[in-house]
């Protein structure tokens, strides 16, 4: 997924690596967020505990690398679902005024043994879908708070 931030890359890479601004964003609203924690260092780990509608969400990893404000690699991991980790990789470069955001999450879908091609593929599918439609409306809210913190000075 590619996105672009009219705000420069070390304001994009902040709001990934610090706690108060991961709170409003990533996995989680500020109305909801329990816990945002992170020690953005290679083998630091992260962690954002959401609750809606009585029920905890709760989104772990590990940094893989850290190189601000240019990359970010981490692993993502909701235990009370499955015990699969994913990767994602974010790298961000500056644009005129602005920076790009390209975002890659690797998926290791879990599935059964025995299962076909097909079956694992759908899975693949479903996951990839649900992925994604989840990271666009949290970039939606990751654009709306960089862009009310730049107009706020």
């Amino acid at each position: 997924m590619v996105r672009q931030f009219d705000v420069k890359p070390e304001r994009l890479f902040d709001a990934w690596i610090n706690p108060q601004m991961m709170r409003k964003w990533l996995m989680t609203m500020e109305a909801t967020n329990k816990v945002a924690t992170c020690d953005p260092r290679v083998g630091g780990t992260w962690e954002i505990v959401d609750v809606r509608d009585g029920v905890e969400y709760r989104a772990i990893g590990e940094y893989l690398e850290v190189d601000p404000p240019h990359k970010l690699v981490l692993t993502f991991r909701m235990p009370q679902f499955n015990d699969s980790v994913d990767t994602l990789t974010v790298k961000i470069k500056p644009l005129g005024k602005g920076c790009e955001m390209v975002f890659t999450q690797v998926i290791r879908v879990p599935h059964e043994e025995g299962w076909r091609e097909a079956e694992i593929a759908r899975a693949m599918q479903e996951y990839h879908d649900g992925s994604q439609h989840g990271w666009n409306l949290m970039f939606v809210g990751l654009q709306q708070l960089l862009m009310a913190q730049e107009n706020e000075g």
